[in-house]
């Protein structure tokens, strides 16, 4: 008799956050589902009929297919990137005292509380062929002219790392804490090297937290938008900056929400195999 009440009162509590999530997610992607499938002519707009043909125009067009293949490796350029400068960086925090430890991720925090666009200013400012890095560079005689660093694969690169590293740094932190200093200790006990307890402890015992920062800056990195188009400029085009171009430029929504889907769909996959290439590897590792 006491099931039913105490049922209808979860029911009760949740479905605010319900009522969220369909009014600002399942709703907005079946519109935009809807929309993927709809028909477009130019000067036209929208038309009623249904058709696949956005995807198809999206998976064969070579001009979208090189937009996928330059923001893949993007992101794992930027991923990998951010995973070797990461790496180091939290084995200091974990390694060190705890006022230095708490010191280095205020450091690490602090990036994240600045606004993306504010941040994308900044590297513009550093970047730019009069900018600071140049002008240094050529006051002190390394170069002749200045460099190459804006509205390229570098700029974007130099700004994507920078503002997507401590995600790395914080899931690598906890991933290296959890780590027992009595295993360690005990491979070095063994006679075991310092390169192989590395290799052979350290990083299989910490490739869930390795996986998951990957992940994260990897989603993270293909779904940027503010970034590539300030750094990499209007010629430079990922599938962002390209879905923002279907929409609001080129006016031609069915294209640009089917691109998104297809955008959403690689990061689900993405998640999807890693998940189950970790689950695999805790599994054998553990047996």
């Amino acid at each position: 008799m006491t099931l039913f009440p105490k049922s209808r009162s979860g029911v009760a509590l949740i479905s605010p956050s319900l009522a969220l999530l369909l009014v600002g997610f399942v709703v907005p992607t079946l519109l935009m589902l809807i929309m993927s499938l709809r028909s477009y002519t130019a000067m036209q707009g929208v038309g009623d009929e249904w058709t696949l043909a956005n995807y198809a125009s999206v998976l064969t067009d070579s001009y979208y297919l090189e937009i996928i293949g330059r923001t893949l490796a993007l992101g794992a350029v930027v991923t990998i990137t951010c995973l070797i400068l990461g790496f180091p960086l939290a084995l200091f925090i974990v390694r060190s005292g705890p006022r230095v430890q708490t010191a280095t991720l205020l450091l690490v925090i602090f990036p994240l509380l600045l606004n993306i666009v504010v941040r994308s200013y900044g590297w513009m400012i550093l970047l730019a062929p009069r900018g600071l890095v140049n002008d240094t560079l050529m006051r002190i005689g390394l170069i002749g002219t200045p460099l190459d660093l804006m509205y390229n694969l570098t700029g974007v690169l130099i700004g994507l790392t920078q503002i997507y590293l401590p995600f790395m740094v914080l899931l690598l932190v906890p991933a290296l804490q959890n780590i027992p200093a009595d295993v360690e200790a005990a491979a070095q006990t063994l006679l075991a090297s310092r390169p192989r307890v590395f290799f052979a402890i350290t990083i299989p015992l910490m490739l869930p937290g390795i996986i998951t920062g990957s992940i994260l800056v990897f989603v993270l990195a293909i779904s940027a938008l503010v970034t590539p188009r300030m750094l990499g400029g209007p010629t430079y085009s990922v599938m962002a900056t390209q879905i923002y171009d279907e929409f609001m430029t080129n006016l031609n929504w069915p294209a640009g929400a089917a691109l998104a889907f297809v955008l959403t769909f690689i990061a689900l996959f993405l998640i999807w195999a890693a998940n189950r290439f970790a689950a695999q590897w805790t599994k054998g590792f553990s047996a």
